[in-house]
């Protein structure tokens, strides 16, 4: 089912849960795991010229770390990437490349209408991206959750609980 997974991620305490399930679904149906790191390209070209170029270097190294940290998370290999662009075309065009059967990232936990806001990447991706897209939210509340550290926290939060939803769209 699952052969190849893009497991999106930008180093937040949000996206620690989304690589937890996405590296056990990828253990389950044996899949290789891609890592990508997007550096916005946005925040890069609106920083003042002369500080452009240790921006990128700062988020590049910001990516390796964020990368690091997926394949700490596993014994299983990792591709890992680092691009440059806006997230949410550089995440679709990346799983095309790779032939991704899934990509996953985590939102920031919010209810209701509010949930996806314009301007949201993991929106953009689940609106954008040819491949089903697996959203995994962070939600402050407690819980008792096995993907979770092992002191039943979440690295991110205490007492956060985490709550899967998996969204897809074929792209237009």
């Amino acid at each position: 089912m699952f052969d190849t997974m893009v497991i999106a991620t930008d180093g937040s305490a949000s996206v620690r849960r989304a690589v937890r399930v996405s590296l056990d679904l990828a253990e389950r149906f044996d899949a290789t795991v891609h890592a990508l790191y997007v550096i916005d390209a946005g925040d890069v070209e609106t920083a003042p010229e002369r500080l452009r170029d240790e921006m990128r270097e700062a988020l590049t190294e910001r990516g390796e770390e964020a990368l690091a940290e997926v394949q700490a998370e596993t014994e299983r290999d990792v591709t890992v990437a680092v691009r440059e662009g806006r997230p949410a075309a550089e995440i679709s065009n990346y799983a095309r490349e790779v032939d991704a059967d899934a990509v996953a990232m985590g939102t920031r936990g919010r209810h209701g209408e509010s949930r996806f806001l314009i301007g949201s990447v993991a929106e953009r991706v689940v609106r954008s991206c040819p491949v089903p897209v697996l959203t995994v939210r962070q939600l402050d509340t407690e819980t008792d959750d096995p993907l979770l550290d092992s002191e039943g926290e979440s690295e991110a939060e205490p007492e956060a609980e985490a709550e899967t939803e998996t969204e897809t769209e074929e792209a237009a």
